[in-house]
């Protein structure tokens, strides 16, 4: 049999492909609390549990891929979307319709992680400060390049990094009391509010 790079075996790598997109549409459907191997294994066509057990040691450790497999993806997205715009005011513009977008064409996926982050797992927190924390360091990286090149105003990079970051987190939240919610229009209400918070005045 084939065997890939890292070890396992293609249909290894396929069969944990499969467990992790039927995890992301139960947790999605029922919630972290319902998301039973037993209903996981009846999504994903498996015959038993037995085969999720095979590829993962446990639920915490199968709740770890799906945040890597989802994170993963909104990080190339992220930095494809960011890193195609020319100036700061551009890439603060691109942070937020580029997570908001995301957001919007995976709802499933998005709703799954923050069920998971709601959840932790003994001492550990599957997203706690120190995750935060790094997320908002590459949004005030944003912000703090915008004031060196004279886009931006002064202001505390910090709290203005939290203010957008928290503006976007609640969105699945969001969704779920306003599923109808029209995510172009609140992307475009949302950097046009935060260009005009940060932007310098045409005479500052």
């Amino acid at each position: 049999m084939r065997v890939s790079s890292g070890g396992h075996t293609f249909t290894g790598a396929a069969r944990r492909a499969q467990i992790v997109a039927a995890t992301i549409d139960t947790i999605a459907e029922l919630g972290y609390n319902q998301a039973s191997f037993a209903r996981i294994a009846a999504r994903a066509g498996l015959s038993s549990t037995r085969l999720i057990s095979y590829h993962f040691a446990g639920k915490d450790e199968l709740m770890a891929a799906v945040l890597a497999e989802v994170l993963g993806e909104l990080g190339r997205h992220m930095t494809e979307q960011v890193g195609a715009a020319t100036d700061a005011r551009g890439r603060l513009r691109a942070y937020i319709t580029g997570l908001v977008g995301f957001v919007a064409g995976h709802r499933a996926r998005m709703k799954a992680v923050m069920e998971i982050f709601l959840h932790p797992r003994g001492e550990r927190a599957f997203y706690g400060p120190e995750e935060d924390d790094s997320t908002l360091r590459q949004l005030e990286a944003i912000l703090r390049d915008g004031q060196e090149r004279g886009e931006f105003r002064p202001f505390d990079t910090f709290v203005m990094a939290a203010a957008i970051q928290r503006s976007v987190d609640g969105l699945p939240f969001l969704l779920q009391t306003r599923p109808d919610l029209d995510l172009d229009v609140y992307a475009r209400e949302l950097a046009t509010a935060f260009d005009l918070a940060t932007r310098r005045a045409p005479d500052g």
